[in-house]
């Protein structure tokens, strides 16, 4: 009598990937965030898992969940697993498209120094095939389908390639720029900032000797700030490898022309999985190139 040949059992690969990314970040809203779900989602992925297996793998507070024992001993080995399998992922996707190299930077840097960069870059490179993602941390390098990370950083690691040292000056149009004489002038008009960042602080305490608050609008995406700026709305604190076209142009100008160095390096440098890929050394490479003009 022939026997069928044993199957696999079914896994529940998404309540298996909510319990992962929940034991390994702490917690259901952590994991929602990377996983592009609700908390409520990964509850209840998490639910469908331990009544599956008939045992609780984390305990539910008013203040959170906390790991049972059980969820504990095997949080590593799910881990080690899922890494394995997005690593297997990042080799499909570079062996099925080798000329394909996916940048991932965060907002700013894609608005405004990739991007300005991209078809000059994309033009020098052909046939490469080079795509921009924008996220606003650094990336899990070990569950990112990135090739090229490019980011500010205040200290430069192993493998790491500064493309630019930062440094920023006030900039804004040239009719509000001809009624700013001095720094004290600055407390008289609109200021305008990027409120996760403290490059106002930085520039006043080294030019004026004193603490300054921008009296005036921030916005998150400094993309928006500098839209504002060449609107007229305000003088902008600038990052001068973020606007340096704009003063190239003459749509900016700096009324105080005194930049301060930010302590900080645009670098580039490739995810592990990418390393030893010609593609994306060219693409780094030409990155670098194009800094310099």
């Amino acid at each position: 009598m022939p026997l069928d040949n044993p199957t696999r059992h079914a896994l529940p690969l998404n309540a298996l990937r909510a319990f992962e990314a929940s034991a390994r970040l702490g917690g259901f809203a952590r994991a929602a965030h990377e996983l592009k779900l609700t908390p409520g989602a990964i509850a209840a992925l998490v639910k469908t898992l331990e009544r599956q297996y008939g045992a609780a793998l984390f305990e539910r507070h008013a203040k959170g969940v906390r790991l049972t024992p059980l969820g504990e001993s095997i949080k590593g080995q799910f881990t080690e697993a899922f890494d394995a399998v997005e690593d297997a992922a990042r080799t499909l996707r570079r062996l099925a498209a080798p000329q394909r190299v996916h940048i991932v930077t965060s907002p700013a840097l894609a608005h405004l120094w990739v991007g300005p960069r991209l078809p000059q870059l994309t033009e020098m490179l052909a046939p490469i095939e080079i795509s921009v993602t924008a996220v606003d941390e650094v990336p899990n390098l070990k569950r990112s389908p990135f090739d090229l990370c490019l980011f500010y950083t205040d200290r430069l690691e192993r493998g790491q390639r500064a493309l630019a040292s930062e440094e920023v000056l006030p900039v804004c149009v040239p009719a509000l720029a001809a009624g700013i004489r001095s720094v004290d002038d600055l407390a008289q008009v609109r200021c305008i900032a990027e409120v996760d960042w403290n490059d106002w602080e930085v520039w006043a305490r080294e030019v004026m000797g004193a603490p300054f608050v921008a009296r005036g609008p921030g916005f998150s995406l400094y993309a928006s700030a500098v839209q504002q700026a060449l609107l007229g709305a305000g003088v902008l604190i600038g990052r001068r490898s973020l606007v340096q076209r704009y003063l190239d142009s003459g749509e900016l100008v700096a009324p105080i022309a005194r930049a301060v160095p930010l302590g900080l390096h645009i670098a580039a440098w490739a995810l592990p999985a990418a390393k030893g890929n010609r593609s994306v050394a060219a693409v780094e490479e030409g990155l670098a190139q194009l800094a310099k003009c």
